[in-house]
């Protein structure tokens, strides 16, 4: 297909499926491109193709979804209580990227009695177009089938942890932090597979491994010490805006010390206040983490997120700009803007608001909020094609290909025969048939 979507093969487990969510910020991706770049770099990877983004679920896992996608419970991360211990989980995941251990999978993919093809966008319908928003995605598996999908073998698990803390090494990263989250699963093997973390079931864990991996750490870490100050500031930052979005905003408030104005306080104390409709409090957050960053895109975004969700519209494109200005390319923050310009509904916004949602979409064309408010942008000044070509996409990468073959077809007959949009709705019109061939063949 012409679209970009991100196809993951799945174990299909009969019976419920359960839902997953996928987090997506633009300072929360920011952070851990911070955190991971230089561990990338030390295996040889660049930094530009490998994404971490996380999963909204509160068991303690990561993975590795295909060669550039790694994938972070939110449990999991806010598990990790300093940058070395979540730049270790990074590290070992993106050794098994270099090992080249997901070339297995199709075979396993292939031999399961149940495996199927299910689509897997990497963000998707979002409630509110925001920091710390959940995005809806279509995994329609089982969590006990996607672990044993994404499990690796033991001998797979010794060659992460070495070459990982070889990474770390390289980095100058201290490797320590690694084997302090081994240490938090030591001794779960004991327990039923039911009471298990799932990064057990899919990062097998035994006492050889364990002592190997602190042998490793003691050799890789001689001279390493110390955490590094970018580190702990991208770390700090991507923690406090995740557990406050998360956590109940009276929790996130009382353990805030009285009179911190660090960085990640301002963060924690914006979105907590804002989780719990104080508008007000708030805005004084963000406004401080303005005064004291007037030129960080992601603070300007934090307030415009506020603005636009308390219905401030004009103040919310406003803010929203600024930060466009700071960071013209970021896809999260451009899908902002756009919706905050459509909710000012004037043929001036609406225009523009089509141009940015454009760009937004040429720099990350999986994210069906950002269709969404894209094919009312189309719809709004008229072109109705374009607006049922979106509006297919966006159903398509949700796994909704029966519906996205509705509005594809309509707009087929709407636009121009072998004009772009016209080439793209062909694309889904062609994978919902497909589709729907091999439902015939079971």
């Amino acid at each position: 297909m012409a679209l970009t979507l991100a196809l993951a093969l799945v174990l299909g487990a009969p019976g419920t499926s359960r839902a997953q969510t996928i987090l997506r910020d633009a300072e929360l991706e920011r952070s851990l491109r911070e955190l991971a770049r230089p561990i990338i770099v030390a295996a040889g990877l660049s930094p530009a193709q490998v994404k971490i983004l996380v999963l909204d679920d509160s068991s303690l896992n990561a993975f590795v979804l295909n060669s550039q996608t790694i994938m972070i419970h939110s449990g999991l991360m806010l598990k990790m209580t300093r940058p070395e211990m979540l730049q270790g989980v990074i590290a070992h995941e993106v050794a098994h990227i270099a090992n080249g251990h997901l070339t297995r999978r199709p075979e396993n993919a292939r031999n399961a009695r149940n495996a199927a093809m299910i689509g897997l966008a990497l963000s998707a319908a979002l409630a509110t177009q925001s920091p710390s928003a959940a995005a809806g995605v279509a995994i329609g598996t089982q969590s006990s089938a996607q672990r044993v999908f994404l499990s690796h073998t033991r001998a797979e698990e010794a060659s992460a942890d070495q070459s990982g803390l070889r990474y770390l090494s390289r980095a100058g990263i201290d490797p320590s932090g690694f084997v302090e989250v081994l240490e938090i699963f030591s001794g779960q093997e004991a327990l039923s597979a039911g009471r298990q973390d799932p990064y057990v079931l899919s990062h097998p864990l035994s006492r050889d491994r364990l002592r190997a991996a602190r042998g490793y750490a003691a050799a890789y870490g001689k001279g390493i010490s110390g955490t590094d100050a970018a580190s702990a500031y991208w770390y700090g930052r991507a923690h406090a805006k995740l557990s406050a979005y998360l956590r109940n905003p009276g929790w996130t408030l009382r353990r805030i010390k009285k009179g911190d104005t660090s960085d990640a306080a301002l963060v924690a104390r914006a979105v907590a206040n804002h989780q719990a409709r104080k508008t007000g409090p708030a805005l004084a957050a963000a406004d401080q983490l303005i005064a004291k960053r007037p030129d960080d895109a992601y603070a300007h975004e934090l307030k415009g997120w506020i603005l636009l969700e308390s219905r401030q519209f004009g103040a919310a494109t406003s803010a929203y700009a600024r930060a466009v200005e700071l960071a013209p390319s970021q896809p999260l923050i451009l899908a902002g803007y756009g919706r905050a310009l459509l909710a000012q509904d004037t043929a001036a916004s609406n225009a523009k608001a089509l141009q940015v949602l454009e760009k937004s979409r040429s720099v990350d064309p999986v994210n069906p909020s950002m269709l969404r408010d894209l094919g009312l942008a189309y719809a709004r000044i008229g072109e109705t094609g374009m607006a049922s070509v979106v509006t297919a996409e966006r159903y398509a990468l949700s796994g909704r290909l029966k519906d996205a073959a509705i509005h594809a077809k309509r707009a087929s007959g709407l636009l121009p025969r072998g004009s772009t949009g016209w080439r793209r709705a062909q694309d889904i019109l062609l994978a919902a048939e497909t589709q729907e061939k091999r439902k015939t063949r079971r």
